[in-house]
């Protein structure tokens, strides 16, 4: 017979939980500057507490017109002065009744001025959204001179193709999916066929809805000899046979084998792989633009002659100074207001006063983690990225007197532009090893040297990977073939047989 009970027990422990606040502060510090900007764009949207702060803003532009200025005050009484501060302070105090940026007062005042529109040029710098492949082939199908019937199975076959623009199912499966449906009506598995091959006819770019790699190039090859005369024509008949009969062959660059099945002399064949790099792998892409996310760095690095040093400074021009709002901030402490007029105010304020907070706080350690970065890969500026050395983040941390997640977030999606170009700040944070005469190399600096080697082989001759280990090992660097062969895969190098050059 079971018996149930229950009890009270206590039990101390400890617990961390993170605020919100908190993690709100962890990913404004973890945020590129492109994401920085947008979430800024959103609290002023969102925060009715949290503003720009226009003089600190004006400031420059104000110190280069200070002469202006000076020769202007000269010739105003005190009575205009005295109006023109009554003025200030008004806009002030009721900036959001009678002027507020989509005002007519604040676009008439700014076109005045000659000042244009931040927003409004932002939003003409935005492209339209792209039709996607599918919108587009339809369109152009729409042209073909075709029969209903071969029409309709065509609009069919143009949904099944992926983003590379090729047809990974076959007509008999996507026949049998779509049979019985309104918009397959009168279609049949004869229409299939049919339609496919009218694709290759009327869509553009050629290659497009092909069955596989070999059959796309294969299509386009045939579009390329159709526009050519005479000895290039030729040419393009040679590209058909490889491609026909020794894809894999070219695939492992076994040159010398097609050499020998074919006939053709070495010119003819490099002639023609030449002729190859006309071919397109993936033609839909030409149609669809990827989105491409520009890179913008964080921290700009520069040199000082005068001191000898490298300078860090952070590029945040993009990122407009704040301020709590003076007006809701002492609003939000009016004893005169209502209660939830005055807690709804407070809670704005210090949302407010933490996103500030918070973006200073992001300023000040990333900048203080570049600092690190600066005197302890020193070599690297001077020299190059073989000089790199090991500099773990648990190091900086230490050094720092921060947590380690707090240095990770802090490089992490950032950009640094020095004199040797844009880098990735993470990359000077790496592991490495100790060479032969004792210097500590990270493994971004090997990799370096790595690529070295494998440029100024031979490529008649080209490295193993067991030759290229033994070169590094020359050079002082022990590290096993295995390692090489990673490092080689992480460089895009191919492997040597694929390098040789006939």
């Amino acid at each position: 017979m079971m018996r149930f009970e229950t009890s009270q027990n206590m039990k101390l422990g400890q617990q961390m939980k993170l605020s919100p606040r908190m993690i709100q502060s962890m990913e404004i510090l973890q945020m590129p500057i492109l994401a920085l900007q947008e979430r800024i764009d959103q609290e002023l949207e969102t925060n009715i507490a949290l503003e720009v702060n226009e003089e600190e803003a004006a400031a420059p532009a104000e110190s280069d017109r200070d002469s202006d200025i000076d020769s202007r005050e000269m010739v105003v009484g005190d009575t205009a002065a005295d109006d023109f501060a009554r003025l200030d302070s008004m806009e002030k105090n009721y900036r959001e009744a009678f002027d507020n940026e989509y005002s007519s007062g604040s676009l008439s005042s700014s076109r005045l001025a000659g000042e244009r529109d931040s927003k409004m040029d932002a939003m003409a710098s935005i492209s339209a959204r792209g039709e996607r492949l599918a919108e587009q082939l339809l369109h152009q199908w729409t042209f073909a001179e075709v029969p209903e019937p071969i029409a309709k199975a065509g609009r069919i076959i143009l949904e099944y193709l992926n983003d590379d623009g090729l047809l990974e199912s076959d007509l008999e499966g996507i026949f049998q999916q779509r049979s019985g449906s309104a918009e397959a009506e009168g279609v049949t598995m004869e229409t299939m066929v049919e339609a496919l091959d009218a694709i290759h006819h009327w869509i553009d770019p050629p290659g497009l809805a092909a069955r596989s790699i070999k059959e796309c190039l294969l299509l386009q090859v045939k579009a390329f000899r159709e526009n050519e005369e005479g000895d290039l024509s030729d040419c393009w008949d040679d590209v058909e046979r490889l491609i026909e009969d020794h894809m894999d062959d070219l695939v492992q660059n076994r040159l010398p084998k097609i050499v020998q099945e074919t006939g053709l002399d070495m010119d003819r064949v490099h002639e023609a792989k030449k002729l190859m790099h006309k071919l397109d792998l993936a033609p839909g892409k030409r149609l669809v633009s990827e989105d491409v996310k520009p890179i913008l760095p964080d921290v700009i690095v520069e040199y000082d002659e005068a001191r000898d040093e490298y300078i860090a400074a952070l590029c945040d021009g993009m990122i407009p100074p704040l301020r709590v709002s003076p007006r809701y901030e002492e609003m939000s402490k009016d004893r005169d207001a209502d209660k939830e007029t005055r807690e709804f105010l407070g809670k704005s304020v210090g949302n407010a006063q933490w996103i500030i907070e918070s973006i200073n706080q992001r300023k000040n350690s990333l900048l203080r983690v570049v600092n690190v970065v600066l005197s302890r890969q020193r070599e690297f500026f001077d020299i190059g990225p073989q000089q790199l050395k090991p500099l773990p983040m648990v190091e900086v941390a230490d050094q720092l007197g921060i947590h380690v997640a707090t240095v990770s977030r802090a490089v992490a999606d950032k950009w640094v532009q020095t004199p040797r170009g844009i880098v990735p700040l993470r990359r000077f944070f790496s592991g490495g090893t100790e060479t032969a005469s004792g210097e500590n190399m990270s493994w971004e600096a090997i990799k370096a040297v790595l690529q070295e080697i494998v440029d100024a082989e031979d490529k008649l001759h080209p490295l193993s990977d067991e030759a290229i280990a033994a070169a590094l090992k020359e050079k002082g660097i022990d590290i096993a073939r295995r390692t090489v062969v990673k490092y080689r895969q992480q460089l895009g190098i191919p492997p040597g047989r694929l390098r040789k050059q006939y």
